[in-house]
C-alpha cells in the first residue's frame, strides 16, 4: 500500500493540529491591520469530475468539476488569500462513481477519481454529506483514508484525499466518538499591505467544523443501524465549537451539508443552518445539500428572498457570511471576507464582506473552459465507465421518459415497478410463505423532473437499451426493500405523494401552477400493481385521494399489502406516514437499478401495451375558470399524446429550452361540461 504512509502522516498531522494548544504568534500584527481572505466552496459535486452526461454519452458544458476548477483558478488570481473547501455529497452520483464503487471497486492503494481531481486543486478541508454513506461504511472508510470504528469495517488506512475531512455530529456506537475528527485547525499565512503601504505577511488560524444531516440514520439505516448515531447540528456545535475556539482560532468556519429552514428546530432537522448561524462562535457558514445557490440575488422567486434573518443579496444569515455553491460543479461559492485585526485576533468586517455564487455557464450561454489538468486524472476510469454503461440489456418499442409524469406518464416508472414486483413476488414465494396471498404493489418516483436544467428528464428513445438506460431511469444506488402495511397507510402514502401538487382554485381566472416545486419530484411516488386512485387537486393536502381501489374493489383501512420500494423510503426518507423502518419485511442486497437491469435482460423486448401503459391514477375532473399550467421541456407535446394524456397544449415557449403547457383538468368529459365555469365535474 504505497499511499498508506503518506495518509497516516496526514492523519497524524491533522490530529496534532486539532489537539495542539494555542501557538504563539510569530510576529506582532498591529491593531487595525486589514486583510482580505476569500473562502471558496464546492458542494454536492456528486462525482461529476468531467463535464459529461453518462446517460446520454454527451458533453454537458453547464457542469463539471473540470470547469469549476477554472473558476477556482480565476478566484485565486483575483484574491491575495484563498482557502478552498468542500461541503459534501462528493463521492456518489454519477455512473463513474458507481463504476469505481460497485462495478470495479478500487483497491486500497488507489485514490478515488473525484479526490484525485480535488487534490490537483489543493483543497484545504471538507465534510461528509449524506450520500457519502450510500456505499456503506467499509467503502467510505477506504476511500476517505480514514478508519471508522464500526463493526464490519476493516482497521486499515488506505489512499484518501490529501486534505482533512471533519464531521462533528456522526457518532460511532462502538466508542461514542465522532467517526471523523469533529474539527481541524488550519494555520495559514495572510498576504497583506501594512499601514505604511508595504507588502507583508501575518499568520491566521482558521478552525473548520463539519456537519451532516442527522436523518442519515434513517435514510441509510441499512448501512448505519447499530453502527452510527447522530447529534443534532446545534447540539454538536454547542459541544465542539467551544473546544475549537479554545485552540486560539481567529475564525470558525462551519462546513455544513445542509440548507436553510425556518421551521421549528429539532435534533433530527435536515436543514438546520438557519439555527446554526445563531450559535455564538460560528463565524462563516459553507452550506449544501439543497442543490440550490445562495445567495441568489437575481432570483426574485428564491425562497431565500423572503426568509427572516437572511440577506439574499449579500449572502448573510443572521449577520454571518454564508454561501451555497449549487451542485454538480455548476458553480463556485465565494465568501469575500474583509478582515481587521482587533484584540489580538482577526475578525470579520461584515459591512465590507459579501458572498456570491459564480457559475461555469455564462449569461450569454457560453461556458468557461475546462481546466486541462483534470480530465487526464480520470481518463482510464472514464473510458471504462463509458464501456460499461454502453453494454446492451434489451430494447423497447416505446419512448421511456419522465416528461409529464405529474400528468400521468408512467413510462419511466412502470419499468421500475414491474421489475421490483417481480423480484419480491419470487422472493416471497421462495422464502416468506407467511406472506403468501398478500397483494404485492410497487412504488417508484421520477428522479429527473427538470430540476437542474430544462432538459433534466429521463428521455430514452425507442430502440436498444443499455446499462446507461437503467441508470437514467434509476439514478441512485438504493437497495430494494419491501414493507408490509395496511390500507390506511397505503392511502396516507399516496396522500403524502400528492403534495407534489399545488391546491387549485377552480374559480380563479388567473393562471395557476399545478406542480409544487417545493415538493421534490423524487417524493412523488406512483404505486402500481393493480391499484387505481384519483387525485383531487382542489382539496387541501392530506384530503386528495379518491376512489382508492385494488383489482376493482375499494381498499379497506385494515387490508394488508406488501409494497416494494427502496431503503431510503422504507426507512423514513421523505417523511411518509407509516414508514420508519419498523415494517420492513424484505431488505435485499440488490440495488434497485440492478434489479431493473436484470429484469430487462430477462424480458429482452419491452412493449408499450404491457410494459408502459399502466396509468394507476388520474385527476378528479374539474372545470377551472383560468388556465392550469405545468413547465416541461420544449417540443415534448407528442410525448404526452403518446402516453395517452389528454387536454395538454402549449401555453408559452419560455425561450430557455423549457415551455409552459396548459392542462385541461376536465379532459375526458363532455366538452359542454368542460367549458362551463369553475367546479368539479361529476
Amino acid at each position: 500500500m504505497p499511499h498508506a504512509p503518506r495518509t497516516l502522516l496526514l492523519a497524524f498531522l491533522a490530529l496534532l493540529g486539532a489537539c495542539a494548544a494555542p501557538q504563539p504568534r510569530t510576529a506582532a500584527v498591529a491593531e487595525g491591520t486589514r486583510a482580505r481572505l476569500a473562502l471558496l466552496e464546492s458542494t454536492d459535486l456528486h462525482s461529476n469530475v468531467l463535464s459529461f452526461d453518462y446517460y446520454r454519452l454527451a458533453e454537458d458544458k453547464a457542469l463539471g468539476f473540470e470547469r469549476m476548477a477554472t473558476l477556482v483558478a480565476q478566484a485565486r488570481s483575483e484574491y491575495p488569500n484563498t482557502l478552498l473547501f468542500d461541503a459534501g455529497d462528493t463521492i456518489q452520483g454519477t455512473a463513474l462513481a458507481d463504476y469505481e464503487a460497485l462495478v470495479r471497486p478500487i483497491g486500497c492503494d488507489e485514490e478515488l477519481g473525484i479526490y484525485r481531481a480535488m487534490d490537483a486543486l489543493g483543497y484545504d478541508g471538507g465534510t461528509i454529506g449524506n450520500h457519502e454513506f450510500n456505499y456503506g461504511l467499509p467503502y467510505l472508510a477506504q476511500v476517505t483514508g480514514h478508519p471508522i470504528a464500526a463493526d464490519g469495517v476493516e482497521a486499515r488506512t488506505c489512499a484518501g484525499p490529501h486534505f482533512p475531512l471533519v464531521l462533528s455530529n456522526a457518532v460511532g456506537v462502538r466508542d461514542g466518538r465522532p467517526i471523523y475528527p469533529p474539527y481541524a485547525v488550519l494555520d495559514r499565512t495572510l498576504k497583506l499591505t501594512d499601514a505604511a503601504g508595504h507588502a507583508t505577511t501575518a499568520p491566521i488560524r482558521v478552525g473548520i467544523i463539519g456537519f451532516t444531516p442527522p436523518p442519515i440514520v434513517e435514510w441509510d439505516r441499512r448501512n448505519l443501524d447499530g453502527k452510527v448515531t447522530t447529534l443534532g447540528v446545534v447540539e454538536a456545535a454547542r459541544r465542539y465549537v467551544p473546544e475549537l475556539r479554545a485552540k486560539g482560532v481567529d475564525l470558525v468556519v462551519a462546513i455544513s451539508h445542509g440548507g436553510l429552514d425556518t421551521a421549528p428546530y429539532g435534533s433530527m432537522m435536515e436543514n438546520a443552518n438557519w439555527y446554526l448561524a445563531q450559535e455564538p462562535g460560528v463565524d462563516v457558514l459553507l452550506l449544501g445539500h439543497s442543490h440550490a445557490a445562495f445567495p441568489d440575488p437575481a432570483n426574485a422567486q428564491s425562497r431565500f428572498a423572503t426568509m427572516a434573518g437572511v440577506d439574499n443579496q449579500r449572502g448573510f444569515v443572521h449577520g454571518k457570511p454564508a454561501v451555497m455553491a449549487n451542485f454538480f460543479g455548476r458553480s463556485l461559492g465565494v465568501v469575500d471576507l474583509a478582515l481587521v485585526r482587533k484584540g489580538g485576533h482577526w475578525s470579520i468586517d461584515a459591512a465590507d464582506s459579501h458572498s456570491e455564487v459564480r457559475d461555469v455557464r455564462r449569461k450569454d450561454g457560453s461556458s468557461v473552459d475546462a481546466d486541462p489538468r483534470i480530465a487526464p486524472l480520470v481518463a482510464a476510469a472514464h473510458a471504462a465507465t463509458v464501456d460499461y454503461v454502453s453494454q446492451p440489456i434489451g430494447d423497447t418499442d416505446f419512448a421511456i421518459t419522465s416528461y409529464f409524469t405529474e400528468l400521468g406518464n408512467t413510462t419511466a416508472l412502470q419499468v421500475i415497478n414491474d421489475a421490483q414486483r417481480d423480484y419480491v413476488e419470487r422472493y416471497v414465494a421462495a422464502n416468506l410463505p407467511q406472506y403468501a396471498g398478500i397483494p404485492i404493489l410497487s412504488a417508484a418516483a421520477p428522479f429527473k423532473t427538470g430540476f437542474s436544467a430544462p432538459d433534466d428528464y429521463t428521455d430514452i428513445e425507442p430502440g436498444p437499451l443499455a446499462v446507461r438506460s437503467a441508470a437514467d431511469i434509476y439514478l441512485y444506488p438504493n437497495t430494494l426493500t419491501a414493507v408490509k402495511i395496511d390500507g390506511a397507510v397505503l392511502k396516507a402514502w399516496l396522500e403524502h405523494a400528492a403534495g407534489r401538487f399545488n391546491r387549485i382554485d377552480a374559480a380563479a381566472t388567473a393562471p395557476q401552477e399545478l406542480v409544487n416545486r417545493k415538493f421534490s419530484g423524487y417524493n412523488f411516488d406512483v404505486i402500481q400493481g393493480g391499484l387505481r386512485y384519483a387525485i383531487d387537486v382542489t382539496q387541501a393536502p392530506g384530503e386528495r385521494i379518491r376512489e382508492l381501489a385494488y383489482q376493482g374493489r375499494p381498499v379497506e383501512p385494515g387490508q394488508a399489502f406488501i409494497v416494494v420500494t427502496n431503503n431510503y423510503r422504507a426507512s423514513g426518507g421523505g417523511h411518509f406516514p407509516g414508514l420508519d423502518g419498523s415494517n420492513i419485511i424484505v431488505s435485499a442486497p440488490d440495488a434497485n437499478r440492478d434489479v431493473v437491469i436484470a429484469w430487462v435482460r430477462a424480458r429482452k423486448h419491452l412493449v408499450r401495451a404491457t410494459d408502459g401503459a399502466d396509468r394507476p391514477w388520474r385527476f378528479v375532473p374539474v372545470r377551472t375558470a383560468g388556465p392550469v399550467l405545468v413547465t416541461s421541456a420544449s417540443g415534448k407535446l407528442a410525448q404526452a399524446t403518446a402516453a395517452g394524456i389528454e387536454g395538454v397544449s402549449v401555453f408559452k415557449d419560455n425561450g430557455d429550452g423549457s415551455s409552459t403547457y396548459a392542462v385541461d383538468l376536465a379532459a375526458g368529459v363532455p366538452a359542454a361540461a368542460r367549458h362551463a365555469r369553475g367546479g368539479r365535474v361529476r
